[in-house]
């Protein structure tokens, strides 16, 4: 007898409503005699979302010490750097519990965090490093070991990333364009890469998040990657400079992209605000060669960012609203697009994180969304809350269905903005 059955369940790509069973948390065939039915009429169900880049870190600490008045991404870093003078482990830990459960109740079973690494003590590391420990069985969290002001041009930059690896971190990362010179930049990219290599950890590099088309550094990547085997290892994050580069270049790094098997994450609710700020017009929209990429089999993810923090002062930690803007200012609305984009938000961090027990099906872990909504596109359009989220087959997160009314004529019907 299974433990339970969700009847009537619509997946991705399948055009007839499915059963799905658990037993001891995992998928299996339904039987006629479940211990428990759960109806979904008709509802869309996924695999967790996955959060491929965000910075817990510094979350919910907008307008403080003071608010980013130009709205800039180096504004933001140099206010954050403000605010990491102040950071305690209690701090950091208050309030990324609270975003890790925001998160979980918006279906994400599974995050990739920056963490600034220039801090002397590494409080926000060590917070994180605790953190993961208690969120294991729930969320479980890669860490990345970010130097927000650089490795080589921050004191002590390489000790500290060093001494990070040996407090926990899971992936080595790096912002090379924020280094002080083009030489500095193309060093911390190695550094990074001989870090990950000898201790057999993944890379996820800020890579090229600038306006400025000389900003190059994910050729760098990709060949560091090449030289080195490390291919499906590697993650260059943002790389908005793409979006300027020429038509010929860009072609041709697309190609080596693919060559060397990076993983490529976008994060269109910051960048989307961070960038074009020096632009007159037309205004940039701070997006990387999302379709091109694509077209060139580069796997491609979305990431959020930031929760109300320095650099973006919004948001609540669901990767669906990144999703929804990506449609947007990626120009992906058409009918594939749409179902591809719910892909950039669970299978394709999956792939990106290396995530190995993975996604719906017969033997795999009982993890999984549920939408309040029957399809790809309507997940997208309503962002409604998530019905149900479900880990090991338990119920870990829940929404009651909101119902909206009007009084029409002096006659109350309900709304709920579904065509009929």
């Amino acid at each position: 007898m299974s433990d339970l059955l969700l009847r009537g369940a619509r997946l991705p790509g399948v055009p007839e409503l499915v059963d799905l069973a658990v037993q001891d948390g995992r998928f299996v065939e339904p039987d006629g005699s479940p211990a428990q039915v759960l109806d979904l009429a008709g509802r869309l169900v996924t695999p967790p979302l996955v959060e491929p880049h965000i910075h817990l870190d510094a979350v919910l600490t907008v307008g403080q010490p003071r608010p980013n008045v130009s709205g800039s991404l180096f504004e933001g870093i140099a206010v954050w750097a403000e605010r990491v003078a102040t950071l305690s482990v209690d701090d950091v830990l208050a309030r990324t519990r609270q975003v890790l459960r925001w998160q979980l109740a918006h279906g994400v079973q599974h995050v990739r965090t920056h963490v600034d690494v220039c801090d002397p003590e590494l409080r926000a590391l060590r917070a994180l490093v605790e953190l993961r420990e208690e969120a294991r069985g729930l969320v479980d969290l890669q860490i990345v070991a970010f130097p927000q002001q650089g490795v080589l041009g921050f004191a002590g930059g390489e000790a500290l990333m060093r001494k990070a690896v040996a407090l926990g971190a899971d992936v080595v990362g790096g912002i090379p364009h924020y280094e002080l010179t083009r030489e500095d930049g193309v060093a911390s990219v190695q550094f990074a890469f001989a870090l990950a290599e000898e201790h057999g950890l993944r890379v996820d590099i800020h890579c090229d998040e600038t306006d400025d088309d000389h900003a190059r550094f994910v050729e760098v990547m990709a060949a560091e990657t090449i030289k080195r085997g490390m291919s499906g290892r590697v993650t260059a994050s943002h790389t908005t400079a793409m979006g300027s580069y020429g038509a010929a270049y860009a072609y041709r790094l697309i190609r080596n992209i693919a060559r060397a098997g990076l993983h490529m994450t976008v994060n269109p609710l910051d960048n989307a605000v961070l960038q074009g700020r020096f632009d007159t017009g037309p205004v940039r929209r701070g997006l990387t060669r999302v379709k091109e990429l694509q077209a060139a089999g580069v796997n491609v993810a979305v990431g959020h960012d930031s929760v109300m923090d320095p650099w973006y002062p919004l948001g609540s930690g669901d990767p669906m609203q990144a999703a929804f803007v990506l449609a947007h200012i990626g120009h992906l609305s058409g009918d594939e697009e749409l179902r591809r984009l719910v892909s950039m938000v669970t299978t394709a961090p999956a792939a990106a994180l290396g995530l190995a027990d993975y996604g719906i099906r017969l033997g795999g872990p009982a993890d999984l969304v549920v939408h309040d909504a029957t399809s790809e596109a309507e997940a997208l359009r309503l962002q409604p809350r998530r019905f149900a989220v479900l880990r090991d087959g338990k119920v870990v997160a829940r929404t009651e269905p909101a119902q909206s009314r009007v009084v029409w004529h002096g006659d109350e019907e309900a709304v709920d903005f579904r065509p009929r």
